[in-house]
């Protein structure tokens, strides 16, 4: 890798272009070497701690905080960077960045190439490093990001070899936080669906298999997804909002039971005085008295 200290340097895509591209030892051209690590003092601050908007035309990036805190402004949106959190800026995304003076860190600069490399490839792991990624650093990422900074002074023969390799480690590890919580959010926006779906067809019966269906996924994932949330497989999650439903009206209606029980999908009196008395420990008349007495 190069020598510590070297300087960056400001080029400009177009006249026009009023965002700077900063430009690290000749990115236009040639990358001087397969990969750049260095710590964060080393250009921080000669800028005062706090670098303007600008954005790398051919480089990804990973900060590693390791002692202090900063804020970062990436395509306008903001977000700390305290310390034992890494995070990843993808190529052309548009950032600036305030650290307090003193932090400590790691900056990794892996061109464009090597992030494309990274094999075997597949359509999430490219789509979780086309995105910012923040997290913690977690203990095996520390480690990894350590040994590459160490491959920097590095002469062995395969020097390179092993520098792409750990880098490609580091941006799997980065894609995997990325790709976890993009899962945890079609997650919640599928529960979120189910909810919809049961208020609309409480009075239909419909099963775990039924909804799962509606959402275009196999029960068992459907499953997976309700446990995760509440601790309750789905159908446990389905009938949870019936008896909730239950509740509400007995409560704040004068519906006969038997009829409540219909509107929830129980074509049984009995069979729904059964499951309401295993849910709520009493029957639904009992509970009615209760609330209204």
């Amino acid at each position: 890798m190069d020598a510590a200290g070297s300087q960056w340097y400001f080029s400009c895509m177009n006249g026009s272009d009023p965002i700077p591209v900063f430009t690290l030892l000749g990115e236009t051209g040639r990358f001087p070497d397969v990969i750049h690590s260095e710590p964060l003092s080393v250009r921080s601050p000669q800028h005062g701690w706090r670098i303007p908007p600008h954005r790398h035309a051919h480089l990804a990036q990973v900060f590693l905080i390791t002692k202090g805190r900063g804020e970062a402004v990436i395509d306008g949106g903001r977000m700390l960077l305290e310390a034992r959190h890494f995070l990843f800026i993808p190529p052309q995304k548009v950032h600036e960045f305030s650290f307090r003076p003193e932090t400590v860190g790691q900056v990794i600069s892996v061109p464009v190439a090597v992030v494309n490399a990274i094999g075997p490839s597949s359509a999430d792991l490219m789509r979780a490093l086309a995105q910012p990624v923040s997290g913690r650093v977690m203990p095996a990422l520390a480690a990894l990001a350590e040994m590459l900074a160490n491959v920097a002074i590095d002469t062995g023969p395969f020097r390179a070899q092993r520098a792409v390799g750990m880098a490609h480690s580091v941006l799997a590890m980065i894609a995997e936080t990325g790709h976890s919580r993009d899962a945890l959010q079609a997650d919640h926006t599928r529960l979120t669906q189910l909810d919809v779906l049961i208020a609309r067809h409480m009075s239909d019966s419909w099963t775990a298999r039924d909804y799962a269906a509606a959402l275009s996924l196999t029960a068992g994932h459907l499953s997976r997804i309700c446990r995760a949330a509440t601790g309750r497989g789905a159908t446990a999650y389905i009938e949870q909002a019936r008896i909730d439903e239950a509740c509400r009206l007995l409560a704040f209606t004068r519906l006969p039971v038997s009829e409540i029980g219909y509107r929830l999908g129980f074509s049984d009196p009995s069979y729904f005085s059964k499951r309401f008395r295993a849910a709520r420990g009493q029957t639904p008349s009992t509970y009615r008295d209760s609330i209204v007495s």
